[in-house]
């Protein structure tokens, strides 16, 4: 055991810290996927309400680190569509999320991204281009972001339709991505002081050790992501969308 800022760390709890570290680097740098892998592991190793104090900021150090790669890709006119209803999102989930079961949570989320995860290959054969013609479609998918980033940090694949919806290169995939996550968990963090009383000192001061292992999984993240086609990391993004969506629903 090792004592570090009011917590008592053993072995595995220390691993899964770096484990975490890393794939979040990895997630906010294209390696869509790696987060899902992250959320639980944090949560076994911390247990639920600790662990989402501990988690938003590494995932904002991660999303520093992803604005520092991508910054310049980002396509503002599509995250100015979709902010305002994230933002409702992260208030409502702020509301109601301390009330929901986690399970049915997870089942919901898992029903409404397979149903998106329908609508994005559609327009993927299709050519089409059913949610940027649809202000109700970017509504609800803004809406799904902020709540569920809100209440378990699972925005990734809901944002995911979005994004691929737009037929954007990878690179403009991940700055969009990258300053849309920054800015809606940089929202989220008076929740967590003020209301959940989630994040403390001593959680800070814990995720500033993570930093190193962030800023490896980032830079990891972006070699992979450099050597990946276009084409191949839309369909990658396509199936780890699902993945997600099917661990989310069998996840007890």
């Amino acid at each position: 055991m090792m004592d570090l800022f009011n917590f008592s760390l053993n072995h595995q709890q220390m691993f899964v810290l770096v484990m975490v570290g890393i794939l979040v680097g990895m997630a906010k740098t294209g390696i869509h996927g790696a987060g899902m892998v992250a959320v639980p592991l944090l949560a076994i190793g911390f247990g639920g309400r600790t662990s989402s104090g501990i988690m938003l900021p590494i995932l904002i150090l991660g999303d520093l680190m992803a604005v520092y790669h991508y910054h310049r890709y980002a396509q503002w006119k599509y995250l100015n569509l979709v902010l305002p209803f994230a933002f409702v999102g992260v208030l409502l989930g702020a509301y109601v999320g301390i009330f929901i079961d986690d399970v049915v949570f997870r089942q919901v989320m898992a029903s409404i991204i397979f149903l998106s995860t329908g609508i994005m290959i559609f327009n993927e054969r299709y050519q089409s281009q059913m949610i940027l013609q649809n202000r109700l479609l970017i509504a609800c998918l803004g809406l799904a972001a902020g709540f569920t980033t809100m209440v378990g940090n699972l925005a990734g694949s809901v944002m995911a339709v979005y994004l691929l919806s737009l037929d954007l290169l990878k690179n403009q995939f991940i700055g969009t991505a990258a300053w849309f996550f920054l800015i809606i968990n940089l929202a989220k963090v008076p929740f967590h002081v003020y209301s959940w009383e989630t994040i403390t000192w001593s959680s800070l001061f814990l995720d500033s050790l993570v930093l190193p292992f962030i800023a490896f999984g980032s830079f990891f993240g972006a070699q992979i992501v450099k050597r990946i086609s276009e084409q191949i990391y839309r369909r990658f993004i396509i199936v780890m969308t699902i993945l997600a969506a099917l661990i989310m629903m069998f996840q007890s």
